[in-house]
């Protein structure tokens, strides 16, 4: 005996005139949906991109054009070609500032790194009390103007506490700032100590993508802390810490604020970093011409670095799975 099914037929699509209609009108409300969704979003993109074309696109454009001209703002810009680039290259105090630039850039990054990685890792492993990354974020909401005011004063020859404390542990008064073989390296270490904050909290958030599990296995293998930091740590970390160092770079090559209200590029240029250098040309002597050329060849420099770093550092590839 056969029971009749009372579920109800499946449902048929639909056809002729009513199926007709509703895809149409269906296709036609998500189209006008989306085309609303694009209007909202290029209203909030609208300020950034005003904000990149006025200050960013437009100065850095105007600037190459310039590098080719003699310009000092008070008199039209005259076409000169090559000659400022020219210049540059014969400019030997061009080449003392980009050589003290590098050294600094070198001083600083290799400090800062090691410094905030390790900041990070103790962090992480030890303590990730919200406290302690505010005391160790605490210096880099200083300016670098406050920062390099406070250290001038502190490390100054004669008066500064920091030599005070020197002298009193039976040492000699060391001139930081006012010699030509302590100066770059001091102006590396207060950068250093703004800034190893910022570039630690980086660390310690690409830390916190690193699976919990993989630091258990290690230690029921019997793993130590320090051999758990070069197989595990480093290696997941790389991708972060390549995009940090990229960052970190930049920002070194750019340095002006602490040099110029420290040592305005003295003792004798040896702080006369590349920025200051261009600075002095534009707003010093009023060749704008010859710092827009100088700014070019910085730019370049810079490009040339940050794709050698994002391609040695493999900064686009994780080791996650």
């Amino acid at each position: 005996m056969t029971i009749a099914s009372s579920s109800p037929p499946p449902s048929l699509p639909l056809s002729g005139a009513e199926g007709a209609l509703t895809v149409p009108r269906t296709r036609r409300a998500k189209a006008r949906e989306g085309r609303g969704d694009g209007r909202l979003a290029a209203l909030f993109v609208a300020p950034a991109m005003l904000g990149f074309l006025v200050f960013l696109l437009w100065p850095t454009l105007r600037g190459i054009y310039l590098s080719f001209t003699r310009y000092n703002l008070l008199t039209p810009a005259e076409w000169v070609g090559l000659d400022n680039y020219v210049r540059m290259v014969n400019d030997p105090i061009f080449w003392n500032s980009l050589g003290v630039t590098v050294e600094y850039v070198v001083i600083n990054i290799g400090v800062q790194t090691v410094a905030a990685l390790a900041i990070a890792v103790l962090l992480q492993r030890l303590s990730q009390s919200a406290v302690l990354r505010g005391i160790v974020l605490a210096p880099y909401l200083l300016s670098n103007v406050v920062a390099g005011i406070v250290f001038l004063w502190i490390l100054d020859t004669q008066l500064g506490i920091g030599n005070e404390i020197i002298g009193a542990l039976g040492f000699d008064h060391i001139p930081f700032l006012a010699d030509e073989h302590w100066a770059v390296p001091t102006i590396a270490l207060i950068n250093v100590w703004r800034h190893v904050g910022y570039t630690a909290l980086l660390l310690f958030a690409g830390l916190q993508a690193i699976p919990n599990d993989m630091y258990e296995a290690a230690k029921v293998d019997g793993a130590s802390e320090w051999r758990m930091f070069w197989r595990i740590t480093l290696p997941l970390l790389r991708p972060v810490l390549a995009v940090v160092l990229i960052m970190t770079v930049i920002g070194s090559f750019q340095v002006f604020d602490t040099v110029a209200v420290t040592t305005q590029g003295g003792p004798a240029n040896a702080t006369n970093v590349l920025q200051y250098y261009i600075y002095g040309a534009a707003f010093g002597r009023f060749q704008f011409g010859y710092a827009s050329a100088m700014s070019v060849a910085l730019l370049v420099v810079l490009t040339a670095i940050t794709i050698l770093q994002y391609r040695l550092t493999r900064a686009g590839r994780t080791d996650l799975g």
